[in-house]
């Protein structure tokens, strides 16, 4: 995989670091899921309305410890 550099403003630095939804979440990643929604509100903009109040949701869940480890998950699964 290549990699590339951008310059970005720190103020857009800072409002990209917002949604991030923890410390280990990639720049990439957080650009990739913005990508998403931004395609699937010109898309269905109803839809989208659900999926950004559902991410929302689970930010809060996720600040409030309100989630399942990997390692939870694979024992819960069996795995």
């Amino acid at each position: 995989m290549s990699a590339t550099t951008i310059k970005i403003q720190t103020d857009t630095k800072l409002q990209i670091d917002q949604f991030r939804e923890n410390k280990n979440e990639s720049y990439d990643e957080v650009i990739r899921k913005l990508v998403y929604i931004v395609k699937n509100i010109k898309k269905n903009p109803e839809l989208s309305k659900e999926t950004i109040k559902a991410i929302e949701e689970a930010r809060e869940r996720y600040k409030k410890g309100q989630f399942v480890t990997l390692e939870e998950a694979k024992r819960r699964l069996g795995l």
